[in-house]
């Protein structure tokens, strides 16, 4: 059976987990370190989903629930369900339980970003009821001569 709960805090074995799912979602991204997760399970912005059974961490999702002067916003990042979970709810399970818990803590919305090429994950978003927005996404990175 597959529980999901909130991590407050980094421990040895979600740590682990870590080191073997990150590299699953981005090859450009290290894993957090120990310090690192920590800090994300223990901010108050941040809800650390872990979904896991028997077997252990099967995967995990990061909600960022935050006030701006429209509302409260919530916001799904780093979904990530280890290769040998996929297809079996895993995925499903995480982001209904998080929408549950952003609604619960006033959000009026919930959005997220999936890149083009995660056809599994985006054809769940839409099975959920996530629908897609006419709008522009847009990143500014830290300029290389700022990393001094």
């Amino acid at each position: 059976m597959v529980e999901v709960t909130i991590a407050s805090e980094a421990t040895a074995d979600l740590h682990a987990a870590m080191q073997r799912l990150v590299p699953q979602l981005s090859s450009s991204n290290l894993p957090p370190s120990l310090d690192d997760l920590d800090r994300i399970c223990r901010h108050e912005a941040n809800s650390f989903f872990v979904a896991s059974d028997a077997t252990g961490v099967l995967g995990v999702l990061t909600l960022v629930v935050f006030p701006i002067p429209t509302g409260i916003r919530a916001w799904i990042e780093d979904v990530i369900v280890d290769d040998d979970a996929r297809g079996k709810g895993v995925g499903r399970l995480l982001n209904e339980t998080a929408i549950e818990h952003a609604f619960n803590r006033g959000a009026i919305t919930v959005d997220l970003t999936s890149r083009p090429s995660r056809e599994a994950a985006n054809r769940l978003y839409q099975r959920i009821g996530f629908v897609p927005r006419e709008t522009n996404v847009y990143r500014y990175s830290k300029p290389a001569q700022l990393d001094s």
